[in-house]
């Protein structure tokens, strides 16, 4: 049997978060795989730590603006192939890592937020569609898919703690939710709602609210898995002890 303890987090800013304890809770969980988002450095800006950890195989997909966005990949196991992009109208930015396994192939995203403006909204929902349309495409040549990263959309009234003051915001808007029912109908599986059917379940605190010790948050941060991997999900978990970040992480185990 092979088993996969995969792990993401939006680490809102990796040089920073190296400061919070992301070493000493690096070590600890001895994932097989670890996706960042917003990791917010270019490849000079690495951490000495982290440019040739222990044990990992490293990937990092940079944006062209200095201190925006950017993802980052932590496997064991070499895979297959990695790419950077879904899209060549979406490349610019550092939001896609994109590794092929044996058994799946591993997409770790950061989505755009679409709060800042409509053009920002739009651009969030065009990365939408461009990456259901690319994940669509490998499953139809056999391949079975993981999705993790920063969704940037509570998909269901349960995953924020305030959803009626929310409905016109950026982050629960209708338009938002509604691809992600489409995500499912299209047979992907919210994997930590085959384990745990509380509120909340949350992801994300706004900084500027003192929300996170009231626990006002949001599950922005996910796994899919396409329907074809269902018989190999053996949990699925969010870290919301873990500080250091605006967001904490989240897990899932494979076993094959």
């Amino acid at each position: 049997m092979t088993r996969y303890k995969l792990l993401s987090w939006n680490v809102n800013g990796l040089r920073a978060v190296m400061k919070k304890g992301f070493p000493e809770w690096f070590q600890a969980q001895d994932a097989d795989v670890v996706c960042l988002q917003e990791t917010k450095l270019q490849q000079e800006q690495i951490p000495a730590e982290l440019v040739k950890p222990d044990g990992y195989h490293r990937y990092f997909d940079f944006a062209e603006k200095k201190g925006y966005s950017g993802v980052a990949l932590f496997t064991k196991r070499e895979p297959i192939s990695v790419a950077k992009t879904i899209n060549e109208n979406f490349e610019r930015e550092g939001r896609v890592l994109i590794a092929e396994y044996p058994e799946f192939t591993l997409y770790g995203i950061y989505f755009p937020n679409g709060q800042s403006s409509e053009v920002r909204l739009n651009y969030k929902l065009g990365f939408y569609d461009a990456f259901l349309a690319h994940c669509e495409a490998q499953r139809k040549q056999g391949k079975k898919i993981v999705i993790t990263g920063d969704i940037n959309t509570a998909h269901k009234e349960i995953d924020l703690a305030r959803p009626k003051p929310n409905e016109t915001n950026s982050g629960f808007l209708p338009i938002e939710r509604a691809w992600l029912d489409k995500l499912v109908a299209h047979g992907y599986i919210d994997t930590l709602r085959m384990f745990n059917q509380s509120p909340e379940q949350y992801t994300y605190w706004d900084q500027r609210f003192n929300a996170r010790p009231r626990n006002v948050g949001w599950r922005i941060d996910y796994f899919f898995v396409s329907e074809e991997l269902k018989a190999n999900v053996k949990d699925a978990f969010i870290q919301a002890d873990v500080q250091g970040s605006d967001h904490c992480p989240v897990g899932l185990v494979l076993d094959f």
